[in-house]
């Protein structure tokens, strides 16, 4: 940690003594956008709109992104990837940097940049659509996975992309009942936010202990989450406390309740095993670089009854880490692992795409491998896995191959040394 803010020091002197004092920084967000770093548009038949939901006025509610295919509307604009500064500052709380630097970098290198999903878009209607719930890794929040999600809607699939209130995000929030005082921007649009950051360890606190119960919560939150889109799938009237706009009821009768499935990265990977060993109507999950040390022994010992994926990167995984994965997976064929070649943990949340050279360096975002090839394989293989087990009629089995991890770029299995040390 302390090393990320070394890197970002450097990276900052640097930018001034080229010409972005501390004052300008903000005032230049354009940053990443103008350098020509997007975020990858989804490649399928479908456009694709975003919108947000969230339910009641405390932490224990449901927030989410939700990405779906949408008509074509091309006088609407792309939604902001990052929607509020208490993401800088919940990101330089992550990663140990001061705020008062770190939001001036994040500022100015991504402050303007968009996902390519257009916001309250109208949502197509006339198909059932399965259903995928997607569960963020440690310090992330519900937008940095766009180019995962907004592939998958283009295919077809609603992605309902939840935000984690278990102090595991960077910063999250949840609305409620304004005071007699409040910041003149929130008192315009009836919300009050109440903010929740990323929670370090206390001293003397033993890490397992906190992210197993982080894990349980979040397991909650993903079947809360699909108990939310059902709802509205049925036709019951939610409430949206963000007033967003968006016309839920056209969701009616549109999600496909046989073909529903769980996906995450990292944190969140350890989060789809707790959801499938919590949740049959998950019928599969993908776990992209899982980070098993949250996973509860007793899920090991009931065992996952689901077909389950795992995606790793090549530099990411260690030893122990894997073997508790094939401890999951061991003597069931519908359990896969591959390796994404040149690959690391960084190469499947969206800063990949819009940190550049020089960023991507200093924060080991970007592997040996070409990031949107990178995101291809890890999209192609999960849209084989789950047209397989979901049973859907698609033309997916064409990158079958990946899932048994053969093609360029991609091993079956793990690159890790797993034999016994002396």
């Amino acid at each position: 940690m302390a090393s990320l803010w070394v890197r970002a020091r450097k990276l900052f002197m640097k930018s001034r003594s080229s010409g972005l004092s501390a004052k300008a920084a903000p005032e230049m967000g354009s940053g990443g956008a103008d350098r020509g770093y997007r975020i990858p548009a989804g490649k399928g038949p479908h456009n694709v709109g975003c919108t947000d939901l969230m339910t009641g006025n405390a932490a224990e509610g449901s927030f989410l992104r939700l990405y779906y295919p949408s008509c074509d509307d091309t006088e609407i604009e792309e939604t902001p990837w990052i929607p509020d500064k208490e993401y800088y500052q919940g990101l330089c709380d992550f990663l140990n940097m001061y705020r008062a630097v770190g939001e001036r970098l994040f500022q100015y290198y991504v402050g303007s940049v968009t996902c390519p999903a257009k916001s309250n878009a109208a949502f197509k209607p006339g198909e059932k659509y399965p259903l995928l719930v997607f569960s963020h890794g440690l310090g992330a929040f519900r937008t940095i996975y766009s180019a995962i999600c907004i592939e998958m809607a283009s295919q077809g699939f609603l992605v309902a992309a939840v935000e984690h209130r278990d102090e595991s995000a960077s910063a999250t929030y949840f609305c409620k009942k304004k005071g007699d005082s409040e910041p003149e921007e929130e008192a315009a649009s009836g919300v009050e936010k109440e903010w929740i950051y990323y929670r370090k360890l206390r001293a003397g606190e033993e890490e397992r202990c906190l992210r197993h119960q982080q894990v349980l919560q979040r397991a909650q939150e993903c079947i809360k989450a699909l108990d939310l889109i059902l709802k509205i799938n049925s036709g019951e009237d939610v409430m949206n406390v963000l007033n967003s706009g968006f016309d839920w009821n056209h969701l009616k009768d549109s999600v496909d309740t046989s073909r529903i499935a769980v996906m995450g990265h990292s944190f969140g990977g350890a989060t789809v095993i707790e959801s499938l060993s919590k949740e049959i109507r998950f019928r599969c999950g993908i776990a992209l670089d899982a980070w098993m040390l949250p996973v509860g022994d007793d899920t090991y010992q009931s065992s996952v009854q689901q077909p389950l994926l795992f995606i790793n990167s090549e530099k990411f995984q260690w030893a122990s880490n894997v073997l508790k994965m094939k401890e999951l997976s061991s003597n069931d064929t519908n359990k896969k692992m591959i390796t994404i070649k040149g690959s690391v943990h960084q190469s499947f949340p969206d800063f990949t795409f819009v940190s550049g050279e020089i960023i991507g360096k200093f924060f080991k975002l970007k592997g040996e491998i070409d990031p949107n090839e990178a995101i291809d394989i890890c999209n192609h293989a999960s849209l084989a896995f789950l047209q397989k087990h979901l049973s859907l009629q698609r033309d997916f089995d064409k990158w079958d191959s990946l899932v048994d991890g053969i093609g360029p770029n991609v091993i079956s299995g793990t690159n890790i040394d797993l034999s016994p040390t002396e």
